[in-house]
C-alpha cells in the first residue's frame, strides 16, 4: 500500500472515532470537513504524502475560513487552488450554522493564518512539489467547534473529559504520521501543537527533533509583527532550514 493510502485509511479511522461525540454548551455546531470536504483533502493527501518527509508541520484544529472551507490544512483558498492546484468539490455540513456557511473553494474571505503559513512556505518554494518534497503538513484535530453566537472554540478551551476521547483518537492519528513518513523533524505551529508533538512522540517511541514556529494567527499581537521573518528565524535556528 502507498504511503498516501495508508494516510487515507488513517484517515478514515480517525472519522469514524470523532463521529458523534457529544460536546455540551455553549458548543452548538461541530464540522468535520474530513467528512464533507474528504474530496479535495483527499486530494492532498494523495498528491503531497506519497514519500518520507523530513519535516513535518503540526497545526491545532481548522480555521472557519480555511480548512473547514477547503479540507486542506491552514486551507487558505488561494494558496490551495492556485499553488497547490486542488479545488474539487467541498459539501455541507450537518447541520450548518446559519453564521459559519461552507462556501467551499467559493468562499471570499481569507483565512490569516493560512494566508501567513502558505505564503512563507510558497515564497521559498515557488511550486508546491518542491515543498512537499520534503514537507507536509497536517492539523492535530479536524473538528471546528462553535457557539450559537458563531464564534469560534479553539481545543483548549473545552472541558477535559469532552475533550479525552479527541485526544485519544487524534494521538493515534498523529502518530501514524509519525510512522508512516518517518520525519525527522516535527515542528508544531504554536505551543499547543508542540505540546501534542511532545506527548505523541513519547507515546509512540519516536526520537525526531521537536520544535515549535510562532503560531501566525492574527489575534497573536507577535504574530503581527512580522511572522514570517519571526517564523524562518525560527526555523534556522532548529536547523530545519539553512
Amino acid at each position: 500500500m502507498s504511503l498516501s493510502r495508508e494516510l487515507l485509511a488513517a484517515t478514515e479511522r480517525l472519522g469514524d472515532s470523532l463521529r458523534g461525540l457529544p460536546f455540551a454548551d455553549p458548543v452548538s455546531h461541530v464540522y468535520n470537513p474530513l467528512d464533507y470536504a474528504r474530496v479535495p483533502h483527499a486530494e492532498y493527501v494523495t498528491r503531497f504524502a506519497n514519500s518520507p518527509k523530513r519535516i513535518l508541520f503540526l497545526g491545532m484544529n481548522p480555521g472557519p475560513w480555511g480548512m473547514a472551507q477547503t479540507g486542506v490544512p491552514f486551507g487558505e483558498i488561494a494558496a490551495v487552488r492556485d499553488w497547490m492546484g486542488i479545488s474539487e468539490e467541498v459539501g455541507k455540513p450537518v447541520p450548518e450554522h446559519p453564521k459559519r456557511p461552507i462556501e467551499g473553494f467559493a468562499c471570499e474571505k481569507s483565512e490569516v493564518s493560512g494566508r501567513r503559513l502558505w505564503g512563507l512556505f510558497s515564497d521559498a518554494y515557488p511550486k508546491a512539489e518542491d515543498f512537499f518534497a520534503d514537507h507536509y503538513v497536517v492539523n492535530y484535530c479536524p473538528l471546528v467547534w462553535m457557539e450559537e453566537s458563531g464564534r469560534n472554540r479553539t481545543p483548549d478551551k473545552l472541558p477535559a473529559g469532552e475533550m479525552t476521547p479527541v485526544h485519544e483518537a487524534c494521538d493515534a492519528y498523529v502518530a501514524e504520521h509519525f510512522r508512516i513518513l518517518e520525519p525527522a523533524y516535527v515542528i508544531g505551529v504554536g505551543a499547543y501543537a508542540e505540546a501534542c508533538l511532545t506527548r505523541i512522540a513519547a507515546m509512540a517511541g519516536t526520537r525526531p527533533v521537536i520544535g515549535k514556529i510562532l503560531h501566525p494567527s492574527p489575534a497573536s499581537p507577535a504574530a503581527n509583527r512580522g511572522w514570517a521573518e519571526a517564523a524562518e528565524k525560527q526555523l534556522r535556528a532548529l536547523g530545519v532550514w539553512r
